[in-house]
């Protein structure tokens, strides 16, 4: 495997990462304007694209007093584990390569 497409794979995914970080993030903010028609649109969207990964949080942790804390830990796993997990298939792929 060349190194051009190495590199393009593992860029590929650190922007999925950072995309869907992105999302995530604009779904937890749009939850404060849940009587906005227009929030409700673009929740619509984005929710089935990232509830299933906040849900594998939501199962572990309840919400306390009414406040979800399941977005925050989510989004920092992503953050923490986005980069390391990057890293090792770079370095898995280089491996490949060589």
């Amino acid at each position: 495997m060349s190194p051009d497409i190495i590199n393009l794979l593992v860029t590929s995914l650190y922007n999925f990462i950072n995309i869907y970080s992105l999302l995530l993030l604009v779904r937890v903010l749009l939850t404060w304007f849940q009587t906005a028609a227009w929030a409700q649109q673009i929740m619509g969207f984005l929710s089935p694209i990232t509830d299933p990964y906040l849900n594998l949080f939501r199962s572990f942790i309840p919400p306390l007093g009414g406040i979800d804390f399941s977005p925050m830990l989510a989004l920092i796993v992503l953050s923490w584990v986005g980069p390391i997990l990057v890293g090792i298939i770079g370095q898995l792929l280089i491996g490949i390569a060589i």
